[in-house]
């Protein structure tokens, strides 16, 4: 069994791995993935900018400017690969942490914000951006990934779906449930587990006693764990298991094995349960200091080059910040608006209630 002290500190052996920590280009016999200058120039430059966007909201939510955040920190590469493998007809499913897909999906990082800040309940249009609505309930939204999928067979469209959940959900009923589904009825769907190592406060032993990309075999559909700390090895898998999707070959699940570097949510404080030698171990792997470090060993970047994304990261915040504070508090009685699609008895009443109880306020 894992302990605390060695958690993270090898890789293992079945990883799928194209860009070492050190920043080696290396080869897979059954992944690969041939990228040009600008390609890589702007992977790096993703996950910069989302580092400095979840960066932000955590000092916003310090400063009281959010009820609470879910940082990615650590998930960079996980998020951005992935999130770069989906095409336009692609249709994925977050979590509340995948901030990195919804920056691939062109989805506005201050409406990431309002949902945060209670100011909104997600902010943007699903169908506009194929990225559905944060999902706070842990693993139900891999069942509406499946369902969606089923919808895209019965349309005999060329698409699949993303289902993205981190390793404590797989031990909820909703996400083996799905796994059911999806394989008995051939959907074409990734299910894309973050393995950051840590379920809140229970490591990944008390989750499962074997690797968790294996459990696919026991409903049915192959599973492939990759490195998540490799941008390149995380676009190269979720391509090829979205394209098996769409040509009718069925579901996969990815296990992007990767570390939550920060805490759970802002509200946990995670050097109550794991000791510092296992962060230091992971800090060796960060995906933002390889990719650079390949950059710059095959000279595909200059320092100008990692200046300016430092710049643009920079202003980023900046203007992040100051869009956040601006945002409007939301009229009491929108609560209503969108529970129902259409007017519905009881949900006037009880408008009408709130309604009458806020006029007391102003007498």
């Amino acid at each position: 069994m894992t302990t605390e002290a060695s958690r993270g500190a090898e890789a293992p052996p079945e990883l799928v791995q194209l860009l070492t920590p050190e920043g080696e280009r290396v080869e897979h016999p059954d992944y690969d993935i041939d990228l040009t200058p600008e390609e890589v120039r702007s992977l790096y430059r993703d996950l910069v900018l989302v580092r400095r966007i979840d960066l932000e909201a955590v000092a916003l939510q310090r400063q009281g400017e959010l009820g609470i955040w879910a940082s990615l920190l650590g998930q960079e590469a996980a998020q951005i690969g992935s999130g770069r493998a989906l095409t336009d007809v692609d249709m994925a499913f977050p979590t509340y942490r995948e901030h990195g897909v919804a920056w691939c999906r062109d989805v506005d990082p201050v409406k990431l914000l309002g949902l945060f800040r209670g100011v909104n309940h997600g902010g943007w249009d699903p169908k506009e951006h194929n990225f559905h609505l944060y999902t706070i309930v842990i693993g139900s939204q891999t069942l509406h990934a499946v369902g969606y999928a089923m919808g895209i067979q019965r349309d005999d469209a060329s698409a699949a779906t993303i289902a993205y959940f981190g390793d404590g959900a797989t031990s909820q009923g909703d996400v083996n449930e799905s796994f059911i589904w999806a394989s008995v009825f051939n959907a074409p769907i990734v299910f894309f587990c973050q393995n950051n190592q840590w379920a809140i406060s229970e490591p990944l032993e008390k989750q499962s006693r074997i690797p968790l990309y294996r459990r696919a075999s026991g409903f049915g559909f192959p599973g492939i764990r990759v490195d998540g700390n490799d941008v390149f090895a995380c676009l190269a898998v979720t391509r090829k298991a979205l394209e098996a999707a769409r040509t009718g070959q069925g579901p996969t699940l990815i296990e992007a094995f990767t570390y939550r570097m920060g805490a759970h949510t802002t509200t946990d404080d995670p050097t109550r349960y794991r000791v510092a030698s296992e962060l230091e171990a992971w800090k060796l792997k960060d995906p933002i200091e390889r990719l650079k470090a390949y950059l710059f060993k095959s000279e595909h970047a200059d320092q100008a080059f990692f200046d300016g994304v430092d710049g643009e990261a920079a202003q980023l915040g900046a203007d992040l910040r100051r869009r956040c504070l601006a945002m409007p508090d939301p009229e009491p009685l929108a609560i209503f608006d969108h529970v129902y699609s259409e007017s519905h008895a009881l949900m006037d009443q009880e408008r009408a209630q709130f309604a009458a109880y806020l006029e007391g306020f102003a007498k």
